[in-house]
């Protein structure tokens, strides 16, 4: 790992972003809570913010980060047809958090995918990517 520890802390945040994309005909299934596994909204949030939670514990050599705040929205897309995921992950510490909002995004992807490819064998998960990130050396940087 890295030695941060001669870092000041500070307040630091990150957002990240990705795609679930599928049939419009497995979007209205989604809508219309049709799915035998439950509320993919409901599903997919609170896996990504576990998996924010989690993710020194999944990615070697990440800094275990004392989370201050994790948000993990999930809401339908018509176009694409599918499910777009964000997370914003807040902390005060030494170190960033943008590989916690990734991990959110990407877990809670994951979960989407999972509730729907019994119906949708052509679902794939597409572009998870940091939005933005501010707080130590860098400050802000907004990349969308």
């Amino acid at each position: 790992m890295v030695d941060v520890s001669d870092k000041p802390e500070s307040e630091r945040e990150a957002v990240a972003r990705g795609m679930v994309v599928f049939s419009a005909e497995t979007l209205a299934a989604v809508a219309a809570g049709d799915l035998r596994k439950g509320d993919v909204r409901a599903v997919a949030r609170l896996a990504g913010i576990q998996a924010a939670k989690r993710t020194s514990e999944l990615i070697p050599l990440c800094h275990p980060v004392p989370l201050t705040h994790v948000e993990v929205q999930v809401e339908a897309s018509e176009t694409p047809p599918g499910m777009q995921v964000e997370a914003t992950v807040r902390c005060v510490g030494r170190t960033g958090v943008e590989m916690e909002a990734l991990t959110a995004v990407a877990v809670a992807c994951l979960a989407v995918y999972d509730m729907v490819k019994g119906i949708d064998r052509a679902a794939r998960i597409a572009d998870i990517r940091l939005i933005a990130k501010r707080g130590g050396r860098s400050g802000e940087i907004r990349l969308e």
